[in-house]
């Protein structure tokens, strides 16, 4: 399917759930929104990586889009949201969070975080992904 975008270079999954990563990467590359998919199993992971790709290693590039599971051992999404705003990270980054189930306290809680843009549920559907490409990659 063609894309209306021109594709992003990398985008991110970190959940620790297969098959919602194998659903949602299925249609991110369907739908062209990305060159490449990476898929992290956890916050750890993930901050690894970003970890790794701003110290130059010529590997890992840095990814243009991040979605973040909210639930996930090891490392959850607000302890993940918790160290990346610690860290130096570009700004512009979006990461749009991911979850089967939010309390209305965790929806509240992640209004602190200027990196998060917005919530969906799980798993995205090409409606989502066709408002995400609009409002912050409309080019």
């Amino acid at each position: 399917m063609k894309s209306q975008y021109e594709p992003l270079d990398l985008v991110m999954l970190v959940d620790d759930d297969d098959t919602t990563n194998f659903v949602n990467k299925r249609l991110l590359l369907k739908l062209g929104v990305a060159k490449d998919i990476l898929v992290r199993k956890n916050g750890i992971e993930a901050l690894e990586y970003l970890r790794e790709a701003e110290e130059g290693n010529p590997q890992k590039a840095y990814p243009d889009m991040i979605f973040l599971d909210l639930k996930m051992p090891v490392m959850d999404g607000f302890k993940f949201l918790d160290e990346y705003h610690k860290q130096n990270h570009p700004k512009g980054m979006i990461i749009l969070m991911l979850t089967s189930s939010a309390s209305f306290y965790d929806l509240e809680r992640l209004k602190e975080y200027e990196h998060v843009k917005k919530h969906f549920s799980k798993a995205l559907t090409e409606n989502d992904i066709k408002e995400i490409m609009s409002q912050y990659y409309n080019r």
